[in-house]
Formats: structure tokens, sequence, C-alpha cells
């Protein structure tokens, strides 16, 4: 099957088995591996990316339904090797942690900052829910994510 879609700004156009997951098509296809495989079942978020604005697990889309969509992926994040406010929060309050769910958790923090730009702790909570941590814990992601928040229009570094 054809389809037609964009990757962080790129067109893409691949011929591929019409129920190839999407995380396959980027990692095996596009070679965008910042794109992690934690569980498979969409139960633990390290393979979210944000397609058409919303935050998706790309273990359970099939390539087919990326026709004519737009995907940000973790690769995306940075413009022009400057980093993201959220990838700077992250580095600056250690909340990369083993790197599973990273891309994870900045995919779903972008999205969620993009809708709320003055979350409290618990709408933080909330937002990152679909994605799980198995190192440390929450404290310094969700510390992150505020930080992003107040300081996502500030100048970077």
């Amino acid at each position: 099957m054809e389809i037609h879609f964009e990757v962080n700004g790129k067109a893409c156009q691949m011929d591929v088995p019409p129920m190839k997951r999407l995380l396959d098509v980027l990692r095996e296809d596009l070679h965008l591996t910042g794109t992690k495989e934690g569980c498979g079942e969409g139960e633990c978020g390290s393979c979210s990316v944000i397609l058409n604005g919303e935050v998706v697990n790309s273990c359970l889309v099939p390539a087919c339904q990326v026709e004519a969509g737009t995907i940000l992926t973790v690769e995306g994040l940075a413009d022009g090797g400057r980093l993201s406010a959220v990838q700077r929060a992250f580095l600056e309050h250690g909340g990369a942690q083993c790197g599973i769910c990273t891309p994870g958790m900045l995919m779903a923090a972008t999205a969620f900052l993009e809708e709320n730009v003055t979350p409290d702790r618990e709408q933080i909570k909330a937002a990152i829910a679909g994605n799980l941590c198995r190192c440390t814990g929450y404290t310094k992601i969700i510390d992150a994510i505020a930080a992003a928040a107040r300081g996502r229009f500030a100048a970077p570094a």
C-alpha cells in the first residue's frame, strides 16, 4: 500500500504492508530510532509520537492510517540543533533517566504544553499518565515539565 505523509517537516512516500505499525515504519524504514518500543501493546508510552497534533502510541497505529498525516517524532523537537524548551528542561532537571521512556515523555509533555501553557502538577501527572518510567520515578520528570511550562518562551541559553 502506498502512503504519503510528513515526518518532522519532511514529505515521505512509501510502499508498506497495510498493517505494518507506524513504529516499525519510523524505526526500520526511516531510521528514526529515537522512538522506542517498550511493551508493544500501547501500555507504556515509550513509542509516543504526535500524529496530527495528538499523542499516539505508534506501536498501535497501522501505517495505512497515517495517509496524508503529519507526524512529529522526538528527532523533530529540536530546531536546527537547538533543543526545545521541554528538552532543555529535561536536561536541566534530570528528567532523562535510562532513555527508554524519555522520548515518549518528551512527546507527551510537548503535546500537553501546546494545550495547557500554565499547568499545575496534578495536570502534568495526568498528562503523562500513559507513559511509564521504570527507573527512579516521576518527580524529576514532572519538575522538568513544570519548568518548561514556566520558561517556554524564554530565549534558549
